[in-house]
């Protein structure tokens, strides 16, 4: 069997594949609702044959979206339409996860095709927070600073919103600490210049961190798999590095995966992206922290992705653009590698000879 279609358990359930889709900002919601465009964008990856699917950056607090069309969970009305991903999701035996996330200094922006910079209040746009006050560039407001207080409500809203997606029926919920957004900001020396038990040193810009993640796991079912996306390196001199990524991964407690990426925490960053250029980075947390790691970045092919799990470079990988190219990769990669796998009834007659229904 080749690596990639071996199955994965985290937790009481159990992956078909090694094979996600990451979470991808859709841009289509009304007042955090999801619309029919998720459904169909979701629903479509699901039949594809993907073992895990995290639907998109989900808004934990109205303040915390990137843009005002993003998706939230601050609010029981946002469930239902969500709710209804997700059991179609599962229908097709794939893991349904969804990332909750805050936006801090980089929220309130253009839609993703858009100009990125800071909306006026008059274009839609709001005020937004962060651990200091220091905008993200050129053409974005100078963020408020978060008081202790205003830190707290940002743990009890993840908390809030992860009871949420259990309600919605989510088998997975992911923790977003990555791409300079707002748990980011925290980690990072370039973003966070508090002098508190929040700043600093090393033990206080984790500290929300690792907060977020016990409040969530708290709530969250003991039984199912709790995720968190962390960006290894700022990519910056000064910045959030892979050492520390290593360490605060070896002080996480109840986390069943880490999906490592990376950047996101200047605009300025110079980036060398080829290739699974992120691997060696969940390689080095999966080796040096003892933890399950997804990899990302570029991965696009059957043969290379077999490869990073033969390798052990990471547990599994998540294909993102490959997967808007094409919804249905898993299912050539299994034909590409000569792997038997089972078709959605309904497409039976496109599918190899050797292939079965589902």
């Amino acid at each position: 069997m080749a690596h990639l279609f071996e199955t994965l358990q985290l937790r009481d359930l159990v992956l078909a594949n090694r094979i996600g889709i990451p979470p991808m900002c859709q841009y289509s919601a009304k007042d955090g609702m999801a619309e029919d465009w998720h459904f169909v964008h979701y629903g479509s990856r699901a039949v594809g044959g993907a073992g895990l699917l995290i639907v998109e950056a989900t808004a934990v607090v109205p303040e915390g979206r990137i843009s005002p069309r993003d998706l939230g969970l601050w609010d029981d009305k946002q469930i239902e339409p969500l709710a209804r991903i997700a059991a179609f999701v599962k229908q097709r035996g794939c893991v349904a996860a969804i990332q909750l996330a805050h936006a801090g200094r980089k929220a309130s922006v253009g839609l993703g095709w858009e100009a990125q910079r800071t909306l006026a209040h008059g274009e839609g746009g709001w005020t937004t927070f962060a651990p200091s006050p220091v905008p993200f560039g050129a053409g974005y407001a100078v963020p408020h600073e978060l008081e202790v207080a205003d830190i707290r409500n940002v743990v009890a809203r993840f908390v809030a919103s992860a009871r949420r997606a259990r309600f919605a029926g989510f088998q997975a919920v992911e923790i977003h600490a990555a791409h300079g957004y707002l748990l980011h900001q925290f980690l990072s020396p370039l973003s966070n210049h508090r002098t508190d038990a929040y700043g600093g040193s090393f033990e206080n810009r984790v500290r929300l961190v690792l907060e977020v993640v016990a409040a969530v796991r708290a709530e969250w079912p003991e039984r199912l798999p709790l995720l968190l996306r962390l960006s290894a390196t700022d990519w910056v001199d000064g910045g959030w590095s892979v050492d520390e990524t290593i360490e605060l991964c070896r002080m996480l407690v109840g986390i069943d995966l880490v999906d490592v990426s990376s950047g996101g925490m200047l605009p300025t960053a110079k980036i060398p992206a080829g290739p699974g250029f992120q691997t060696e980075f969940s390689a080095r947390v999966r080796r040096e922290a003892g933890i399950a790691t997804a990899a990302v970045g570029l991965i696009t092919s059957p043969a290379q992705a077999d490869h990073i799990i033969r390798s052990g470079q990471a547990d599994m990988v998540l294909l993102g653009r490959e997967c808007l190219r094409n919804p249905y990769w898993p299912l050539g990669a299994a034909q590409a590698l000569g792997q038997v796998t089972s078709w959605p009834q309904q497409y039976l007659r496109a599918a190899p000879p050797d292939s079965t229904g589902r």
